[in-house]
């Protein structure tokens, strides 16, 4: 697998990660009975998964890089490594969300 095929698996990892979460608030809102609560309580875990292994992906394929000579895909390997930055940080803030709505549940 050359640096930019693990690139391009990255950042399609990393795009999958990015879009969870407004893809279970559409399904919520889509009116099938689903609640956006339950939504995001599957959405947050899975954007989590998949940053987890975009970033995994993406580090074998800027550690590829590095080996190489002539450095093709640079500019792809560093915009999948901000992508997976962008899934991960964005199901933190969600699973911080749903753990400050599960305190207030509990303590209200």
């Amino acid at each position: 697998m050359s640096s930019s095929s693990g690139a391009r698996a990255g950042l399609g990892l990393a795009a999958l990660a990015v879009l969870t979460i407004p893809v279970a608030v559409a399904a919520s809102w889509a009116g099938n009975g689903l609640t956006l609560l339950r939504a995001l309580e599957f959405g947050v875990p899975v954007a989590f998964v998949l940053g987890l292994a975009a970033f995994a992906v993406v580090r074998r394929a800027r550690y590829r890089l590095e080996l190489s000579v002539t450095r093709p895909g640079a500019g792809l390997v560093r915009s999948a490594r901000l992508l997976a930055w962008a899934g991960l940080y964005l199901a933190t803030a969600g699973a911080i969300a749903l753990g400050f709505y599960g305190l207030l549940v509990l303590r209200g």
